[in-house]
């Protein structure tokens, strides 16, 4: 049960919150409590105060029940198993002391709620670290994607270098097998682009990614690496949003015959892409024009066109123009966390 204390100074930082703009629900969310209790709380801000009131609840387990779980998940037939496995094992038994949730619970607070096998515990692993780019050549995302060959089970590999700030491919190769050595001879020779002050080079977990040869090309180039966790793709989203525009580009190949027919396809992708493509993540304007900086222009002109349009038929206008701000920060891995703690505080 929540001290009166605690009750009052929850609903005092939750009340603070909604004021702020906050979303009651969220607010409530956050601290671990439904709406309900906490209009319960702002009607009755002093509790219970009948000094005989039975504060207990009548589904609470009692003291037998509670030692009846600990005893059971401490037997030599349970004491490798999570409730999760031990409660519906009981009930092909016959019996039934309390809900899964109960069991987890009673655990917890004997200090029992532990990895209970004696394989090796799961290892959590954290999301990378977030990076900022305000400029071409500071943050770069690279991947290798599968094309598939007219012989079955036979693939050509593209190498592709992303700049996440402009979204403007850097540089690319198509190879026959996928190799670090073939990836750091592409980053070197897209090197020239890097900022000279900040660069980092993400990808995910592949052999390639983690060469000898690449890392050792990163370190002697004074770029920092960052990596995905395994098996989780949405940490590289940008190369694999853009290997979705590739192979859902209209006229890409089922199948491809040679390698030069490839490089052939792959070139005039990555032409049309970087030189006539508005992108959506920057506004509509091409990689290449946000890579040079002439988008600035671009978007300050579509505004002063959107402007008059507005000045001249007020009556077709509800609210402001369309948004064709510049977006000057582009985040890889941003910390989603720390932007609901500020809404929140």
């Amino acid at each position: 049960m929540t001290s009166l204390n605690t009750r009052k100074q929850l609903t005092s930082d939750i009340e603070e919150a909604i004021n702020d703009g906050a979303r009651k629900e969220k607010a409530c969310h956050l601290v671990g409590i439904s709406i309900r209790t906490l209009q319960r709380w702002q009607k009755n801000p002093d509790g219970d105060k009948r000094p005989d009131a039975d504060k207990t609840s009548s589904k609470a387990l009692s003291k037998e029940e509670k030692q009846q779980i600990v005893d059971v998940c401490n037997t030599p037939e349970y004491c490798d198993l999570p409730p999760g496995q031990i409660v519906p094992i009981l009930a092909e038994k016959g019996t039934y002391i309390a809900s899964e949730s109960s069991f987890y619970k009673i655990l917890r607070e004997k200090g029992q709620l532990n990895h209970r096998s004696k394989t090796k515990k799961p290892c959590k692993k954290n999301k990378p670290k977030e990076h900022l780019a305000t400029g071409p050549g500071q943050v770069l995302s690279w991947d290798i994607t599968y094309l598939r060959t007219k012989i079955k089970g036979s693939f050509f590999y593209l190498y592709l270098f992303l700049d996440i700030w402009s979204r403007k491919i850097l540089d690319w190769t198509v190879e026959e097998k996928e190799d670090g050595k073939i990836a750091s001879m592409v980053f070197r020779r897209l090197s020239p682009e890097l900022d000279e002050n900040y660069s980092v080079l993400h990808a995910d977990n592949g052999s390639p990614m983690k060469s000898g040869t690449m890392l050792a090309t990163l370190h002697n180039l004074g770029v920092a690496t960052s990596f995905s966790r395994p098996s989780v793709s949405n940490d590289n989203a940008y190369s694999e949003s853009l290997f979705k525009t590739l192979k859902y580009r209209v006229g890409y190949p089922k199948a491809f015959d040679t390698l030069d027919e490839a490089r052939e396809w792959v070139t005039s992708f990555v032409r049309w892409y970087n030189y006539e493509h508005r992108h959506s993540a920057i506004n509509y304007v091409t990689p290449d024009q946000r890579h040079s900086g002439i988008d600035k222009l671009i978007l300050k002109k579509r505004k002063e066109v959107y402007e008059e349009a507005k000045r001249k038929r007020p009556e077709r206008w509800v609210g402001g123009t369309r948004n064709w701000e510049y977006q000057p920060e582009v985040y890889l891995n941003k910390n989603t966390e720390k932007i609901k703690a500020k809404k929140i505080a």
